[in-house]
């Protein structure tokens, strides 16, 4: 039976916060009142800093469709600059029903309350629809699973999408359920733990041991220039940033004695597409089962023996599970801690490699 642990830890000093935010000067009609340090400010600006809750492109939206006053006037130009004493007035309509539909699709949930919930993703299912995959998403069965819960994220009621696993990667992934979330969870993401408690580790089978116990990769990624659908490390410079920090947890011995396979823990320093697939390929140890990145090492599985043989030829999908995941809690402060025990198929790949 998988098992999944949380841990709350002490909360942090409380710091301010989008989701405890209040404009600092109102009118009687409930109107934002421009101050003199925010005279000559752009109105979408200025509404960023007075509404934290929401994003920027969320208010900019509002102000081009109309749902923003000054006095009696709509204003439908986000760059307009405005003048001490003014008063600003916006509407926030009612987010409307989400594009995908709902579906009853069964769900993992590890934990759950009114800002997010965290998801134990099983290999196979796709995240948010897209080209080829319009329905039976992680997506649809969120909408299906929150239902009223979900305030709206942009002004539609859908989850709000903080990151993603592959198709095939099975484990731990967070979900916003409105706005203040949203924002909050994405400035964590997009920190990737450098001043937080972020933290992200992914459990991994790789080809090959790689010859240090533990090591960073530090190679930008870019999408490949010769098979578009795929990535691939470029040269400095190039692409962005990605850092992933990998280390030896245990080696497998194919039949002539010789290591041939390796679990490696890998934390992320960033959050690229395919990153962990991408750099453990990089440096010669391409995740087993990898379809796209370690189709040049499917030879290797000649030189195990029979279970082990059969249950790698069998593998059909990456060696790559979400174990952990930690966060701050937008609006409670406290920083959680999540884990996930190794899925039933890649728990039976490690138990046929030990024996052989």
């Amino acid at each position: 039976m998988r098992k999944n642990r949380m841990f709350v830890e002490d909360p942090p000093v409380p710091v301010p916060d989008p989701m405890e935010a209040e404009p600092l000067i109102v009118s009687e009609d409930g109107a934002l009142v421009v101050g003199e340090k925010e005279a000559g400010e752009r109105l979408d600006r200025f509404l960023a800093l007075r509404l934290p809750e929401h994003s920027r492109t969320r208010l900019k939206s509002l102000i081009i469709d109309g749902h923003v006053q000054l006095g009696d006037v709509t204003i439908t130009d986000p760059g307009m600059k405005l003048s001490a004493g003014s008063l600003i007035a916006i509407e926030l309509p009612e987010a409307v029903p989400a594009e995908p539909a709902g579906e009853p699709i069964p769900l993992v949930v590890v934990y759950e309350d009114d800002d997010l919930l965290v998801i134990d993703k099983p290999a196979g299912l796709v995240v948010h629809p897209a080209s080829g995959h319009a329905t039976g998403t992680l997506v649809n069965a969120l909408i299906a699973h929150c239902g009223d819960s979900l305030s709206g994220i942009g002004g539609v009621k859908r989850p709000g999408i903080v990151h993603r696993l592959d198709k095939d990667t099975s484990g731990l992934l967070v979900v916003a359920k409105n706005d203040a979330a949203h924002k909050h969870l994405a400035d964590q993401f997009a920190d990737h733990g450098r001043t937080g408690p972020l933290q992200r580790a992914y459990s991994a089978l790789v080809w090959g041991v790689p010859s240090r116990p533990h090591g960073v990769i530090d190679a930008p990624i870019d999408r490949s220039i010769t098979h578009r659908d795929r990535m691939a490390v470029v040269k400095p410079g190039k692409g962005r940033e990605a850092l992933t920090h990998f280390t030896v947890e245990d080696q497998f011995l194919g039949r002539d004695g010789e290591p041939l396979i390796a679990l490696v823990t890998c934390r992320l320093e960033t959050g690229r597409t395919h990153q962990i697939r991408v750099h453990m390929a990089h440096i010669g140890h391409a995740l087993v089962g990898d379809p796209v990145y370690g189709a040049g090492f499917r030879t290797k599985v000649a030189r195990l023996d029979g279970e082990a043989r059969g249950a790698v030829e069998t593998f059909s999908r990456q060696a790559l599970h979400a174990r952990e995941l930690g966060f701050m809690h937008p609006r409670s402060k406290e920083t959680l801690h999540f884990e996930s025990a190794l899925p039933g198929d890649f728990g039976a790949l490690l138990k046929s490699l030990s024996a052989n």
